[in-house]
């Protein structure tokens, strides 16, 4: 319900009414809506997360060609399928920010995106991985900018991970450790 109506649509009794439960069962197990946004949302970006690191592991232990193993782990990112929901969810949220609890926000982004940049960055090398890996993501994951959720096609991904070489791995600030 939270990724279909959003946080501030989605009301108690209607999470109730869906789920086949009552609004008393609801509350035995979550304080509030906050509270049960933060565990929807943790327990969704922790799945997701935990499928991305798996990719990232996949990829980055087998680097032999940086370009071409960087583009087929964007490619690999980029095409993931699964969790269909869970981006419902963060596309939600993104256009709520300013309605959902700032813990809840918090919550997520260490559970899922930061865990995930985070990979991407222990496995980088560079002078600034954190930095590196949030272009990296940018440059290979996004789709058409003015359409927010959209994927990258096969030459998209190939173009970031060309820009993102030039601008960490040829320049002398972002050079490979």
């Amino acid at each position: 319900m939270f990724a279909r109506d959003g946080y501030a649509r989605a009301g108690i009794d209607a999470i109730a009414k869906e789920a086949g439960v009552s609004t008393r069962t609801l509350y035995n197990h979550f304080a509030d809506k906050a509270d049960l946004f933060r565990t929807v949302i943790q327990t969704s970006a922790g799945e997701a997360a935990r499928d991305q690191i798996a990719i990232v592991e996949r990829h980055f232990h087998k680097i032999t060609d940086l370009e071409q193993d960087l583009v087929a782990f964007g490619r690999a990112m980029s095409a993931q399928q699964g969790h269909a929901e869970h981006f419902a969810l963060v596309r939600q949220i993104n256009a709520e920010l300013g309605h959902i609890p700032p813990e809840a926000i918090e919550a997520w982004q260490e559970t899922g995106p930061r865990k995930v940049r985070r990979a991407i960055a222990d496995e980088l090398g560079f002078e600034d991985p954190e930095r590196a890996a949030v272009h990296l993501m940018l440059l290979t994951m996004t789709g058409d900018p003015s359409i927010r959720g959209t994927r990258p096609d096969d030459e998209d991904v190939a173009a970031g991970v060309r820009v993102f070489l030039h601008g960490h791995a040829v320049g002398g600030a972002g050079r490979r450790r």
